[in-house]
């Protein structure tokens, strides 16, 4: 059976099937390209938040998709929660900023106190504004607002309904290509998750080394893959921006989700009081692919 990916708003998958490499492993596979970042689009609440996230699509079933991923505290606590299994032999990091427009007058991270940031709900963004920020500013001087899954963000960033936002991938080039200004600098760990009921480790080994050769292709000559990005920038800045100038974006790195970082990452989780009291606890063990 075929295994069903979601790509990531990356360049990997896209140079893994160009050069071959999926074949060359000896993997049948397809790819599921759902809504934005694999979220569709939500009501907005009173508030005009949107609270829901990475995190709620996994138990929502990730548009059928048997691997897909995002931020590793998602997929910790999904893991966690019986929604799916951790892969540990790989996670990526993405680049991330918290971003102002060009005529704002936020220039330092103590300017941010109070002023509301936007993120996206149990999202790679929100976890890693909170941790990015915990050591800048006072308890209490951070200020969140739910803006919806990446694009929708970066719509919400350009037409400065919101005076700050955390970005990250092809929104943060996006953002960068319009003037937008980084005020703080930070990256966070992204961890695979497999959903798939059929989905075998055996396949999902054949899927990274796949990805491991197109790391390396990118580190080698980026240039040759950048307009790649262009699948990710939504279609209406698409004849704004220049994807030449965009950096690589989120990075594989081949070293393992261990049972220490597994353990630090629900720690700092429970810590911040980020999720609501689990209703399933598994364990390392038991959280991981077989």
């Amino acid at each position: 059976m075929a295994l069903k990916i979601m790509p990531h708003g990356r360049l990997q998958e896209w140079v893994a099937e160009e050069k071959g490499y999926f074949a060359a492993e000896g993997l049948e596979y397809g790819f599921i390209v759902s809504g934005d970042y694999g979220m569709s689009s939500v009501a907005r609440n009173d508030a005009g938040e949107i609270k829901t996230g990475a995190f709620e699509t996994f138990g929502a079933g990730r548009s059928g998709a048997d691997v897909s991923c995002a931020c590793h505290w998602a997929t910790n606590t999904a893991a966690r929660e019986g929604a799916g299994h951790l892969v540990t032999t790989a996670y990526s990091v993405a680049q991330c900023a918290i971003v102002v427009p060009p005529e704002s007058p936020v220039r330092r991270a103590e300017d941010l106190a109070g002023v509301p940031i936007g993120v996206g709900y149990h999202s790679g963004s929100h976890f890693a504004t909170v941790q990015a920020l915990e050591t800048m500013l006072a308890p209490g001087e951070l200020k969140l607002t739910f803006q919806g899954p990446p694009n929708e963000r970066l719509d919400a960033l350009l037409e400065r309904q919101v005076p700050a936002a955390t970005a990250w991938g092809v929104p943060l080039y996006v953002a960068e290509a319009f003037g937008f200004r980084k005020v703080v600098d930070a990256t966070f760990m992204i961890g695979f998750l497999v959903t798939g009921p059929d989905a075998t480790k055996a396949d999902v080994d054949k899927y990274l080394a796949a990805l491991r050769r197109a790391q390396m292709e990118i580190d080698l000559r980026p240039e040759l893959y950048k307009h790649y990005h262009l699948r990710s920038v939504p279609e209406k800045y698409q004849d704004k921006v220049d994807v030449r100038a965009f950096g690589t974006g989120e990075r594989i790195v081949f070293l393992p989700y261990t049972r220490e970082v597994f353990a630090q990452t629900q720690q700092w989780i429970e810590t911040h009081e980020l999720f609501a009291k689990a209703t399933g606890q598994a364990d390392y063990d038991e959280a991981v692919i077989a």
